[in-house]
């Protein structure tokens, strides 16, 4: 169970020019390797997303949705301010260990990506974390 940092995702409203100072600035490469399959449902997310890597972790850059948690019921909202993203082999026994920790959580399962079970949480200073497993 334990995390393996898997992604960061910026969230903005530039996300083309963000691209490209990314791969322009930074030598990142765009990626289709282990990328989530977006559902482009309007009522979860439908946004802009672009994938960059830099050969081990990914750089997701996606459209600030900030009525994304309101659309969802979801408590964390993923695409408001951007999130760090692990990735567990297990995450039942990870959703136990946040229960157990008394940390609350937004379960999105996998209604905004398809084969990817993803909770969301903050942490004590309300950046938001991401855990998913990857049920392919």
């Amino acid at each position: 169970m334990k995390p393996k940092l898997h992604h960061i995702n910026l969230s903005t409203d530039k996300v083309e020019e963000m691209d490209a100072f990314y791969r322009d600035i930074l030598g990142l490469k765009r990626t289709e390797e282990d990328v989530p399959a977006l559902r482009m449902d309007e009522e979860v997310y439908a946004g802009d997303v672009t994938f960059l890597t830099d050969g081990d972790i990914h750089l997701h850059i996606a459209r600030k949705d900030v009525a994304a948690g309101f659309r969802t019921g979801q408590l964390v909202n993923p695409v408001l301010e951007g999130h760090v993203a692990y990735r567990v082999s297990d995450i039942e026994a990870f959703k136990a260990h946040l229960d157990i920790q008394d940390i609350p959580f937004s379960n999105w399962g996998d209604s905004a990506v398809a084969g990817w079970h993803q909770v969301y949480f903050y942490d004590p200073e309300g950046n938001v974390i991401e855990v998913h497993e990857r049920c392919l």
